[in-house]
């Protein structure tokens, strides 16, 4: 039976910033430190490695046999929780037998660690009220780390993560239909590379934007420390604006937006500012030029962003809204061009064969701004057949809107929305938020993760599921959901396979080498940016030489040059700052 201590042995504490580990058979051995008889943290116990609200439950995972855990306060070791062990499961994703060390009972705020007897100490955690505020910070700050067009300095906090203006010469490639030299200066790299992608703007500014919508009072007063810091606007909003001027630079005069800004060829691996390629404005290589896809997550982006900003800036909130206006007309005339890259173009696609569902994204986000039935009439027409989407996640999330769309309208208060499509998307959504429950607590590392779901980005969709919890907890208020959301996080920041936060720089055990130009070039991993995951496909070099019979959530390498496990991108990045935001009190 667990039960609360507050005896206080002298036991010596593991001291963070351990140099050079090397893993070896599931230990972190440091000779340094353990030269100087440091206890060092082992891999086999795996917790959250930023924290655990005061309330809720608090579990931490052992994948080694043992029988009973003690939680120590860091800096004097003092015992303050002593708990048995659970009974141990098989995770076949992973091939570990895991047992859980529930210490929900305590609500002491501070420091601590866990220790398990003859296996070892964990990382370091904190217990507190906002104990996720800053990592929420730093998942939000690593956009201002990806800005386009400008400098970039991290500041104090992290001295020497800069970088000097890149990408300030724009110019039209003859894939667009047009010439000469274009003005489209900002936004933010999309991943690894330098490009930057309307699709994968749209889902991610979008995504951002409801952060902003749902748990506005959460975050209105954390102030990001990026130029335009008290300007007035709250900080996450300021942010995404910076991406959104770009994609409204995309716009074409007839409304249409072209697909991407990008060159030819992938970059090497060095500074934003020290890319010399041409930034080339990217279309289809036919009339019209412009992609439908694009254009309508511009369509749906510049609807939210209407209302978003109107308190703020209502003379960007209308051209926001004109924008987006325009890019439905456009789409109404060409209702689904869809892009591949030209010839001689080899940067990223975001190819999309149906752009059916960006459609209904930005229609249902054109209702709810301006309340004209058209746009209405639009999403009722086409809802019905999207609604089997809310039970699986989508391949990538850029490439089917639909859930958004569905969401959206789930979460409208408007008096006009049909109490039979909203009922039943609604119904839809909390039978997949009860689901995804059962699978969470089942799983015995407690996330939402199935199978099929570790390839490309599969921490985007840890990310995700958490994502849909939280939404589904607005539409009908469950304790239930909310957990198993903060389950996921866990999983994030290192109740994992590998005792590794997927979150640079978040926690003391976190990626170092993620596939990301701008920390191979400063050779130290920008911070709060969340790398993909183990992904089955091994569709890199790396992957491709490990083990063939590793379990798929060991299918994953902490190396640059695994971009298909190990690569940063937007779209992932968004999701994981929505549920931090969430997740804050």
């Amino acid at each position: 039976m667990a039960h609360l201590l507050f005896s206080n042995p002298p036991i010596s504490c593991a001291r963070r910033a351990l140099l050079f580990p090397i893993l070896t058979a599931g230990i972190l051995v440091c000779p340094a430190a353990r030269s100087q008889g440091v206890e060092v943290p082992v891999l086999s116990i795996k917790v959250d490695q930023v924290g655990y609200p005061l309330d809720g439950p608090k579990v931490a995972l052992v994948s080694v046999p043992a029988k009973a855990f003690e939680i120590k306060r860091f800096g004097d070791g003092r015992v303050v929780f002593q708990g048995k062990l659970g009974p141990a499961q098989l995770d076949p994703d992973s091939g570990d037998t895991v047992e859980a060390a529930d210490f929900s009972e305590l609500h002491q705020a501070g420091e601590y660690y866990i220790e398990v007897p003859g296996v070892g100490r964990s990382w370091d955690f904190h217990l507190g009220g906002s104990v996720f505020e800053h990592a929420y910070y730093l998942a939000m700050r690593a956009f201002y780390g990806q800005r386009c067009g400008t400098a970039v300095d991290l500041g104090k906090e992290f001295p020497g993560y800069s970088h000097a203006a890149c990408h300030l010469h724009g110019e039209f490639h003859p894939s667009s239909g047009a010439t000469g030299e274009r003005d489209n200066i900002g936004g933010w790299h999309d991943a690894g590379d330098y490009g930057r992608y309307m699709v994968n703007s749209g889902v991610t500014t979008g995504t951002l934007l409801w952060t902003w919508e749902l748990f506005g009072a959460k975050i209105q007063h954390i102030k990001l420390d990026i130029p335009e810091t008290g300007n007035g606007t709250p900080d996450i909003l300021n942010e995404a604006r910076w991406n959104l001027e770009w994609m409204l630079k995309m716009q074409d005069s007839d409304g249409g937006a072209w697909h991407k800004q990008a060159s030819e060829q992938f970059p090497g691996f060095v500074a934003p500012d020290a890319d010399t390629l041409p930034s080339e404005v990217i279309g289809t290589g036919s009339a019209p030029y412009k992609s439908t896809c694009a254009t309508a997550d511009l369509a749906a982006v510049g609807a939210i962003a209407a209302r978003v900003y109107r308190p703020f800036d209502a003379q960007f909130a209308a051209r926001a809204l004109d924008a987006a206006r325009r890019a439905w007309q456009w789409t109404e005339k060409y209702p689904n061009v869809t892009f591949k890259n030209p010839p001689g173009v080899a940067t990223g696609e975001y190819g999309d064969a149906n752009c059916a569902d960006e459609r209904l994204w930005s229609a249902v986000e054109l209702w709810r701004t301006t309340g004209e039935s058209a746009y209405h009439e639009f999403f009722l027409s086409q809802y019905a057949r999207y609604l089997s989407h809310l039970d699986t996640p989508p391949e990538s999330n850029w490439s089917d809107m639909s859930p958004m769309a569905l969401e959206s309208y789930a979460l409208s208060r408007r008096k006009d929305a049909d109490p039979k499509a909203q009922a039943a998307i609604r119904e839809r959504l909390l039978a997949a938020a009860r689901a995804n429950v059962a699978t969470t607590r089942a799983h015995p590392y407690r996330m939402s993760l199935n199978r099929p779901d570790f390839r490309w980005g599969s921490n985007g969709f840890a990310a995700g599921y958490g994502m849909e919890l939280l939404i589904a907890n607005q539409i009908a208020p469950n304790p239930d959901f909310v957990d198993a959301a903060r389950d996921n996080l866990h999983y994030l920041l290192g109740r994992n396979t590998f005792s590794l936060s997927w979150v640079t720089q978040v926690g003391e055990h976190a990626a170092q080498h993620p596939h990301h130009r701008p920390s191979a070039s400063t050779k130290l991993p920008w911070p709060g940016l969340v790398v993909g995951g183990p992904n089955v496909g091994r569709q890199d070099e790396v992957l491709a030489a490990l083990p063939k019979d590793l379990p798929p959530a060991k299918v994953y390498a902490d190396e640059q040059a695994s971009y298909a496990s190990n690569e940063i991108a937007i779209n992932w990045q968004a999701p994981l700052v929505f549920l931090l935001a969430g997740e804050l009190p």
